[in-house]
Order: C-alpha cells, then sequence, then structure tokens
C-alpha cells in the first residue's frame, strides 16, 4: 500500500472525532484494495488502481461523501438507497455509524472492475 502523507494531513484537518471517522474509512479501503495507491485528488482522498480512479471520500460539517464512480453507486442502488445521493455521490450521515462492510463491499466491487479493464 502507497500510503500517502497528504490523506493522513487531510485527516488531521478535522475534530477529532470526525478523523476516527475518516481514519476507519481509509483502513476499510485499504484493506479492500490492499495494492491500490493513495493521493489526493479533486481535493480530497482518492485511492487509484492501475492508474485509474477506485474510490474517493471526504468530509463535510454533517456527512462523509463517498464517491465510487462511475459504477459502484448504481451496483449497489437499493443498499445506497436510504443515504441522501447526488450525481456519483453519496452522503453518509455523521450522526450516524458509517457503514464500513458496504463501503468494503463497494471498494472489491470497483477493484474487480478495474481488473477486468487492464
Amino acid at each position: 500500500m502507497n500510503q500517502s502523507p497528504e490523506i493522513g494531513q487531510y485527516i488531521l484537518g478535522f475534530p477529532l472525532e470526525v478523523q476516527n471517522v475518516l481514519a476507519e474509512i481509509r483502513k476499510t479501503i485499504q484493506m479492500a484494495a490492499p495494492t491500490a495507491a493513495e493521493c489526493i485528488s479533486y481535493g480530497i482522498p482518492t485511492f487509484k488502481l492501475n492508474g485509474k480512479g477506485l474510490v474517493h471520500f471526504a468530509a463535510y460539517k454533517k456527512h462523509i461523501g463517498f464517491y465510487a464512480t462511475p459504477t459502484g453507486h448504481s451496483a449497489f442502488a437499493e443498499e445506497l438507497s436510504q443515504y441522501k445521493q447526488g450525481k456519483g455521490s453519496v452522503q453518509f450521515p455523521l450522526t450516524q455509524p458509517m457503514p464500513l462492510v458496504l463501503i468494503e463491499r463497494i471498494v472489491k466491487f470497483r477493484v474487480n472492475e478495474v481488473m477486468k479493464s487492464c
């Protein structure tokens, strides 16, 4: 795993409670995609595999934005339907437990997609 110090800095820019959530999400993604590289892209933490975008995540005042475009959201539409969504994004409220198992499944799905396209 190519850990990005920039992602560490990004996480440190938030209150401790949010830092803990971001660290959990980061660890979940790292475990689901151990060969993915970390970086900051579009100003947010990003994981890439074979040079292709895998997933992104970001903290906001009341939620965590999770981006598994282009297909990660549509493949899990039913499970994500309980969350507010935008084009290519889903918002996980900070007032609820993070759906880490769902995040892991989405990341693994995206890994399989990227590997098939290589």
